[in-house]
């Protein structure tokens, strides 16, 4: 970035100076925005198309609206769903009469801002005109669009998803800040926290940096420590530790709370968590990993539950859908406990890296055609459903000369009990049908 701290006026908001004016200047987001990468390729086709920006906080859904406004030379009309109403609708439409009318025939980019804020009567006001072709319509939402914009408008526009932006991400903001001269050097140790903190969320990080910016003025300093760093941003920056060892050590506690199948200490845990600033969503995806991780087949309705205890609070939001997740860590506590799906799984991986790559047997290949056939592929191959239990007793399925390897081991608990049982049974027949 070669813009100088000069040529901005000195009043203007440091996430406003460093707002990219070129894709080029995108930080993140190459998933889209990369070469051959399907946004990319709608700034190049010269057409706008209508679309749903869904992402965290802080990514860039704004920033993509005007920079296609500009890349398409198309009048731009910001509403906010927030404060916004039927009014604001009226006025667009016909500002992008106007524009279409005039004599430069200028097309028009309506851009919603929060999205999922406007009801279904005001979702409805904009699908006339994006139908007509009046206007192109660009909404931006924090929120799951599949639950939160009508599906009729839903259906006409391409959805997006933008990712949180990464360390390494953040750090190259901060540079930039750096280079015009908006913030002084930064120790390491304060860099990390800063960073952990804006998680993932530019507009959080440019704001704090332009805090300490007027602190670190203000006393006439001329590098920024951990210890300044945590004396001018207060509780707020202690108690949020995203990324900083506390963060880690509380959600390993809420992670073997509910291991070791104690549902008060996990909700002491999950709780203190909340408190701390922690991200619902952030939980929610612990929780699935808990149940597939810790319970798996003991309890297979405990994946299910952590899946819909998730989706409720995409539904719901704070606070009312955190209990939701606080049942789901409750009941994770108390189901039966299994790891042997994630030890099978992680032996497998392991034996496979190792070993060679060994051929399909012939009986197992697909044999769609004549050619085929006619090389053995498929032959003595035989079909389960055809066999007494449905189980063909006897028949192999690892690769010729290779032992069996028994990796996945179920536990004597919950639903793997019965499973336990089942394979026994399964290997008795194996063993009936061929001692070898």
């Amino acid at each position: 970035m070669n813009r100088s701290a000069k040529a901005t006026p000195p009043h203007q908001p440091l996430p406003e100076r460093l707002r990219p004016r070129t894709l080029g200047e995108v930080v993140g987001q190459q998933h889209l925005l990369g070469e051959g990468m399907p946004l990319r390729i709608a700034f190049e086709s010269g057409r706008p198309h209508s679309c749903i920006l869904w992402g965290p906080p802080g990514t860039g859904k704004t920033t993509i609206a005007r920079l296609m406004a500009d890349a398409f030379d198309a009048q731009f009309i910001a509403i906010s769903a927030v404060l916004g109403g039927v009014k604001d609708i009226r006025e667009a439409v016909e500002r992008a009469t106007l524009a279409r009318d005039g004599l430069t025939q200028q097309q028009t980019i309506v851009f919603v801002d929060e999205v999922h804020r406007f009801n279904k009567s005001q979702q409805d006001a904009f699908l006339p005109h994006v139908e007509s072709g009046l206007f192109t319509f660009i909404g931006a939402t924090t929120e799951n669009p599949s639950f939160e914009v009508n599906s009729a408008l839903l259906s006409r526009a391409a959805v997006y998803v933008l990712q949180s932006l990464t360390e390494d991400d953040l750090k190259q903001i901060v540079a930039r800040a750096q280079a015009i001269d908006a913030v002084p050097a930064i120790e390491d140790a304060a860099l990390d926290r800063l960073i952990a903190y804006a998680d993932g969320d530019a507009r959080r990080l440019l704001n704090t940096l332009e805090t300490l910016a007027v602190a670190a003025g203000a006393e006439k300093l001329q590098r920024i420590d951990d210890a300044w760093l945590l004396r001018v941003l207060g509780e707020r920056m202690r108690r949020y530790d995203k990324g900083g060892e506390q963060f880690y050590d509380t959600i390993s506690a809420l992670h073997k709370s509910v291991r070791g199948s104690d549902p008060d200490a996990a909700l002491y845990w999950f709780v203190r968590m909340l408190d701390g600033g922690a991200d619902p969503r952030y939980m929610a995806r612990r929780l699935v990993r808990m149940a597939s991780e810790d319970i798996g087949l003991a309890d297979p309705r405990a994946l299910r539950l952590a899946l819909d205890a998730a989706e409720t609070y995409e539904r719901l939001g704070t606070p009312e859908g955190e209990l939701t997740l606080a049942q789901c860590v409750v009941y994770l506590a108390i189901a039966p406990k299994s790891n042997a799906v994630y030890q099978a799984y992680n032996e497998m991986r392991a034996f496979v890296k190792k070993d060679g790559t060994r051929p399909v047997p012939m009986h197992l290949r697909n044999a769609p055609t004549q050619l085929m056939k006619q090389l053995d592929y498929g032959k003595g191959y035989r079909y389960a459903h055809d066999e007494e239990g449905g189980f063909a007793a006897g028949e192999r399925y690892f690769p010729e000369g290779m032992t069996p390897p028994a990796f996945y081991r179920p536990v004597e608990r919950g639903m793997e009990i019965r499973i336990a049982e089942k394979m026994r049974e399964l290997r008795r027949l194996n063993e009936q049908a061929d001692p070898d």
